[in-house]
């Protein structure tokens, strides 16, 4: 495997309060559940997201329900053993689920499930680790995200350290193989190019739920620029195959990160939820006729995407999607998924 390039900003785009504050819209369908399962706290020395800055957002008109916190290498310890150090995050947003759980910062109960980090590349010793990071959750602790988003094309497709071939690995199929037995799932944010990959990963551990995060990475910038549509002729068919692996779930969101190339923080004015839902219908539809509902669950990748849009905006984008789908339908895609997968 090969290390990729430092990447410190390559899906951070910067948020700009001001900018996002000249559009606001009516809360589309306010009273639909709906449970955020993919989002971010950090304190970094350019950025600061958390649980009040959380609360704002869900708490802007949406009826958010509860949250699950994805890994970003947040508020690791300073010290010890190198492989534990990533329970510092783990401890870290447990003490702001709990302090959600008062119910002193309103009725989202925020970070209700944790998925962390452990690098799986270690193998077998992957388990004790694990282990510790339930131990410390008081059953909020649901899973594990190692980022695998890789491009050999100079295209800095995440800001997280990131290696070739990481799913493909023995060592870390070694680690892989603990999950199971522990009940945690594993969350998959790659981009298109390696789709192949992860199908792969979901054949060979069936027992084990995935959920592809961020559609699948359909990527929008340097090579991809401008090939929209080619990008989409390659995705497709492989987003259909993933779905006949039946422990793989899909996530519908993330559009709004650079390397999906949309661009929509470049203009003079935010967008309009129009003009997201518009953008994003081709893949999140499909994902919803591969997957189905049942296997499908909206994400707001916050703060991330909040460089491109604010968070109501960015819920009545998918709700402009999903207006032709029936109760059932959006229960599942709004909530349902989510609580089932996390096991909320």
């Amino acid at each position: 495997m090969s290390i990729a390039p430092a990447q410190v900003t390559a899906n951070f785009i910067q948020i700009r309060e001001d900018w996002l504050a000249q559009h606001k819209e009516a809360i589309l369908e306010p009273d639909l559940p709906i449970v955020d399962p993919h989002h971010h706290l950090w304190e970094r020395a350019n950025s600061r997201y958390l649980l009040p800055d959380l609360m704002v957002d869900t708490g802007s008109g949406h009826n958010i329900t509860s949250t699950v916190f994805i890994e970003c290498r947040a508020m690791y310890r300073g010290d010890g053993p190198v492989d534990w150090r990533s329970l510092g995050e783990t401890e870290f947003v447990n003490g702001a689920a709990a302090m959600s759980a008062s119910g002193g910062y309103g009725p989202t109960r925020a970070c209700a499930g944790i998925v962390g980090h452990v690098d799986l590349r270690i193998g077998d010793r992957a388990k004790g680790i694990l282990e510790a990071h339930v131990a410390a959750c008081g059953g909020r602790f649901k899973g594990i995200r190692n980022v695998s988003a890789w491009h050999g094309g100079g295209v800095a497709v995440t800001s997280s350290p990131s290696v070739e071939g990481l799913l493909m690995d023995a060592a870390f199929r070694r680690g892989f193989a603990a999950l199971s037995s522990l009940d945690l799932s594993f969350d998959a944010w790659l981009v298109h190019t390696q789709l192949d990959e992860l199908l792969d990963l979901a054949r060979a551990f069936p027992n084990t739920p995935i959920v592809m995060d961020h559609v699948g990475g359909p990527v929008g910038i340097g090579p991809y620029a401008g090939k929209r549509d080619e990008v989409l002729a390659a995705w497709k068919p492989r987003i259909t195959a993933l779905a006949a692996c039946g422990n793989v779930t899909a996530k519908l969101g993330g559009l709004g990160m650079n390397v999906m190339g949309f661009g929509f923080h470049e203009a003079a004015t935010p967008p309009a939820s129009e003009v997201l839902a518009a953008a994003w219908k081709p893949y999140i539809e499909h994902c919803i006729e591969a997957f189905g509902a049942r296997r499908c669950m909206f994400e707001s990748n916050f703060p991330v995407d909040k460089g491109s849009c604010s968070y109501a905006v960015l819920w009545n984008a998918f709700k402009r999607i999903t207006a032709a789908c029936s109760a059932s339908e959006k229960a599942a895609l709004y909530s349902e998924t989510a609580s089932d997968f996390y096991r909320l």
